[in-house]
């Protein structure tokens, strides 16, 4: 069964009518399971708001109240591209708590996979300072509960932009592998491959850059070279995605060539590092295109619940193995380095 939370009426997160990171972007997404023909395995979570407790686990209670207020003042230009109206703080409680409510839901097992369908996206938020489109960090603030309870929880990042709010938040932390596919160079300029993690948590950030125009196979031969061999070390007890779909070659802000069918094909392996069923969740981050973000959702979900949904061929031929054989040898090294 695949458990899907989202709350579009409840969607009051207003950054205006131009701006990329839109409404519409959630409709497409649940089309998406439709257009692949998932309906009747679908079980429709409640999002939830997500407590000041559950969010102090990731941003300070100082930062939480600035944001609040901020919103309630009527909000306005974070920054160049990130925006806040008056009802922005309560959507992105329920943004966070809908990330909550699916892993909940899995430890109780009602179901084997689940999808936050929510906004505003996550991964650019730091602990103490919104970016990039990103209020709270959806998927760090559930990965942070998971870890609470004596999980070890990977985080796959296949978004075409470097998450780098949830790679700060976790740097240091041996509970958190966290793994990065991204474009490079691109935007926020983090996700270096000798970004590796903090004393306390060396080789646990995983960062594969990868050059404009890389195609889907590049991505899958990272997965399999680079990421596998730390997550058999690591050994997660969960799997968490941040499911960003900006790497489709028709999305507007990059520059990779992903299909809905590459899509399909990293989720399929990423669904093979978690330890069995009802320990996956993905949880929406960018996708600009709204024909493609479709597309490439159902794809994903498809694939995770092994239904055949592939509209559209894998890519492949594309640059990108140098910077996976760099980004491996980086790791081996990593490894084999001596420890105090």
């Amino acid at each position: 069964m695949l458990l899907v939370a989202a709350s579009p009426t409840l969607d009051h997160h207003d950054v205006g009518p131009h701006h990329p990171e839109r409404p519409a972007r959630v409709q497409a997404a649940l089309k998406g399971i439709d257009a692949a023909g998932l309906g009747d395995a679908v079980v429709t979570l409640e999002p939830r708001r997500a407590t000041q407790e559950e969010l102090a686990l990731v941003h300070p209670v100082s930062y939480l109240e600035a944001l609040h207020a901020f919103c309630e003042a009527g909000g306005g230009a974070i920054d160049p591209d990130t925006m806040a109206s008056p009802g922005s703080w309560d959507t992105a409680l329920l943004a966070a708590g809908a990330a909550l409510e699916v892993v909940d839901a899995l430890a109780r097992g009602e179901g084997d996979v689940a999808f936050v369908a929510a906004r505003p996206p996550g991964h650019h938020a730091l602990a103490a300072e919104p970016m990039g489109f990103c209020l709270l960090n959806n998927v760090a603030v559930a990965a942070a509960s998971l870890a609470a309870r004596g999980e070890r929880v990977l985080v796959v990042d296949w978004d075409v932009h470097h998450g780098n709010g949830t790679q700060a938040i976790f740097w240091d932390d041996p509970r958190v592998l966290y793994v990065s596919t991204h474009q490079w160079p691109l935007y926020p300029g983090t996700g270096r491959v000798a970004e590796t993690g903090g004393p306390q948590a060396p080789g646990l950030t995983v960062n594969i850059p990868l050059p404009p125009r890389a195609t889907g196979n590049v991505l899958l031969q990272a997965l399999d070279e680079v990421v596998a061999p730390v997550v058999d070390r690591f050994a997660p007890t969960w799997v968490l995605v941040s499911a960003g779909y900006d790497a489709h070659r028709s999305d507007p802000m990059a520059g990779l060539h992903l299909t809905a069918g590459d899509f399909a094909d990293l989720a399929r392996r990423v669904k093979g590092f978690a330890p069995g069923p009802s320990r996956l969740a993905l949880i929406l981050e960018g996708g600009y295109d709204l024909d493609a973000l479709r597309l490439s959702v159902g794809a994903s979900l498809a694939a995770v619940l092994d239904v055949e949904f592939r509209p559209e061929h894998a890519s492949s031929g594309g640059p990108g193995e140098e910077a996976v054989e760099v980004a491996r040898r980086a790791h081996l090294e990593g490894e084999s380095a001596p420890t105090s």
